[in-house]
């Protein structure tokens, strides 16, 4: 009885969903106490009985429960325990009980972590959290139950996807799906502030922390996901641009925007529109990734191939999220005005600049990604918009950013002298220029413009945020968390172009027919083919060859790339075996048995692919170092204590 529990345990949840946004949003109406008290005991028990749902599903597939259709078919007896837990996560249905749990996680964090809010803000938030998981429950209750029964029960199941069996996929999904969820806290103070009526910096700053949480997550999320696709598919790339990634690139790129718009908000009280429109946007286009992914209109390795009728749901939920919130948003636009005021040469005009930017690409991404299935919608057939035009629309996109990226820590709030700054900017932008172009030249005796202009803005990039770090330490300047968390994001971008810039030019690819005894050069290291021997894994056989490395003279290192077949899967998987170091990976993917004992082998050298993730890592970890500023962990009353008897300088005010 325990499938029948968790579900019964999701329909009280939906009960006390729908319960709690009504009493909380009627309460802060009528400004009444008792009512709007009702909000933080009710997101615990929402919290309780979807946890209580998602337990029971996961004992269901520690134990081998063959009675519910969904162990049955992402389960066997011989899968590993880990890969069983994660197995929940690996369907449509578990997955999404996995996204609504995450919502609960949320919306209880957000509850207990918000006394100091004032209650009738905190409770319009978390009605609006809950009607949001009104509609997710909602989903999953009436299309997508994951305790559906079949009888009579099987002996055995059908095993979980092996590409699914990696330990990235252990940590990807939970990660994506924090993220995701994470900006519909942003959404609903949106929301919440507009429905109030009040949209002063006060919101901007409480909803601030809670969205750079969001970003920091959903940034490990794609991270772990792109490393999972270069380790785990074979073909020794990062990214495929395929339409389920630039699902949740999209709001990747507009929460980046929005996060810098909240700092403007809370700073000076400019952009208040622009925040609203992208907290609405931004949680937007994760629902617009959930709708991709569970659609059925593609077919993709990160897909969930279900009843496109299923999609429709989500359509639907997709356009009253966004239609009511633009009402709403219409009807308060006499609220929606900005007071500061800024001259051309600001760090505002900066931050104006990098939200066009970043929306320029989100929109980029957006074309690329949903005018194929438009076109094949409406009876057009199939085509593809493929890496040229993305590589091409990001190449022109990340010039004006990085030129940006560099200038805006060095520019002050409100107005600013260009002449303080033009000097010191024209040496380091001169001298990053000069060095980014020479570098290729001296590595491939050529000039290559590409390659100079990727580097020149990483270094420019770099150059500047060190600049005025070590400016503020000379002058004895704080430095805040949510400063040091800039200069860390920063720094970590510049590391990330560095790590694209390089691989994507100086990579080296070869397919090779190898016998054992062969041996290949690449890059100056020498691949020696040893020969393939079979292996017997816990659900899978597989032919596992053996690759020595060898570099002047020098043995470093031992490849063993496999070619599984997996118990309930025909069709042989490929598991790549990798020599890592920071500036370089040897990648080496096993083929197909040929004639006379030789074998396919695929093989790659990787220059700089880890400062890729390197550099995601760094951008997360300072969106969490941000979090962590002691100004969000005060009350109100203490806050204005404080600036009572302080007086910031505007040389401090950077953060």
């Amino acid at each position: 009885m325990i499938p029948e529990l968790g579900h019964f345990a999701l329909i009280i949840a939906l009960v006390i969903s729908v319960v709690q946004a009504v009493v909380s949003l009627v309460g802060a109406a009528k400004n009444n106490a008792a009512l709007m008290a009702i909000a933080r005991p009710a997101s615990l028990a929402q919290f309780f009985f979807v946890g209580l749902a998602y337990a029971a599903l996961t004992h269901a597939f520690i134990v081998h429960d063959f009675s519910v259709l969904n162990v049955v078919q992402h389960s066997n007896l011989v899968q590993p325990l880990q890969y069983r837990i994660t197995g929940v996560w690996g369907s449509h249905e578990g997955s999404l009980l996995l996204w609504v749990f995450i919502h609960s996680i949320w919306l209880v964090a957000l509850a207990a972590f918000s006394h100091h809010l004032p209650q009738m803000m905190i409770s319009r938030v978390l009605a609006v959290m809950s009607l949001v998981g009104s509609g997710f429950l909602s989903f999953l209750l009436f299309t997508s139950n994951p305790f559906e029964r079949v009888f009579p029960a099987p002996l055995d199941g059908n095993e979980l996807n092996p590409l699914l069996q990696d330990f990235g996929m252990i940590i990807h999904p939970p990660l994506l799906y924090i993220g995701y969820v994470g900006f519909a806290v942003a959404f609903s103070f949106a929301v919440a502030a507009l429905i109030a009526g009040r949209l002063d910096a006060t919101w901007a700053r409480w909803s601030r922390p809670w969205t750079t949480a969001a970003w920091s997550f959903l940034t490990m999320g794609i991270a772990l996901g792109s490393w999972w696709a270069y380790i785990e598919l074979g073909w020794g790339g990062w990214w495929f641009w395929d339409p389920v990634e630039n699902a949740s690139f999209m709001p990747w790129l507009v929460g980046t925007a929005l996060i810098h718009s909240l700092a403007s908000t809370e700073k000076r009280g400019v952009f208040k529109s622009w925040t609203v429109l992208l907290a609405i946007l931004t949680f937007s286009l994760s629902l617009l990734g959930a709708f991709i992914v569970r659609s059925g209109v593609l077919t993709s390795v990160h897909a969930f191939a279900v009843d496109p009728e299923r999609g429709v749901f989500i359509l639907a939920f997709l356009v009253i999220v966004v239609g009511s919130s633009l009402t709403l948003y219409a009807w308060r636009s006499a609220a929606v005005v900005s007071i500061g005021r800024f001259k051309w040469f600001s760090r505002e005009s900066v931050l104006l600049l990098n939200n066009i930017i970043f929306l320029t690409a989100a929109m980029a991404v957006f074309i690329g990604t949903m005018y194929p299935l438009v076109v094949d919608a409406f009876g057009g057939g199939k085509i593809s918009v493929g890496r040229p035009y993305f590589d091409t629309m990001f190449s022109m996109i990340a010039i004006p950013l990085l030129l940006l990226l560099g200038i805006g820590p060095t520019v002050r709030w409100k107005v600013d002298n260009w002449k303080r700054n033009s000097k010191v900017l024209s040496f380091f932008f001169i001298s990053s220029l000069v060095l980014g172009m020479l570098i290729p030249f001296l590595v491939e005796d050529q000039l290559n413009i590409a390659v100079g202009l990727g580097l020149a803005g990483a270094m420019w990039v770099a150059s500047t945020t060190f600049k005025e770090l070590f400016s503020r330490l000379s002058r004895g300047a704080s430095l805040p968390l949510s400063y040091l968390g800039m200069v860390m994001g920063h720094l970590g971008l510049a590391a990330f172009v560095v790590g694209v810039t390089v691989t994507m030019t100086y990579h080296i690819e070869r397919d090779m027919r190898m016998v054992p005894g062969e041996s290949y050069d690449i890059a100056g290291y020498e691949f020696r083919f040893q020969g393939v021997k079979k292996i017997q894994g816990p659900n899978y056989t597989a032919d596992e060859a053996l690759i020595e490395i060898w570099y002047e003279g020098k043995k470093v290192d031992d490849l063993i790339p496999q070619k599984r077949i997996y118990s309930d899967f025909g069709n042989p998987m490929t598991e790549a075996s990798i020599d890592v170091t920071l500036f370089r990976d040897l990648y080496a993917a096993l083929g197909e048995e040929l004639e006379n004992g030789a074998w396919s082998m695929r093989v790659y050298y990787k220059p700089f692919i880890r400062w890729i993730w390197i550099g995601a890592g760094f951008m997360a970890i300072g969106g969490f170092l941000a979090i962590s500023d002691r100004r969000y962990r005060q009350t109100v009353t203490s806050r204005k204590r404080r600036r009572a008897g302080t007086n910031a300088t505007v040389a401090d005010n950077v953060a």
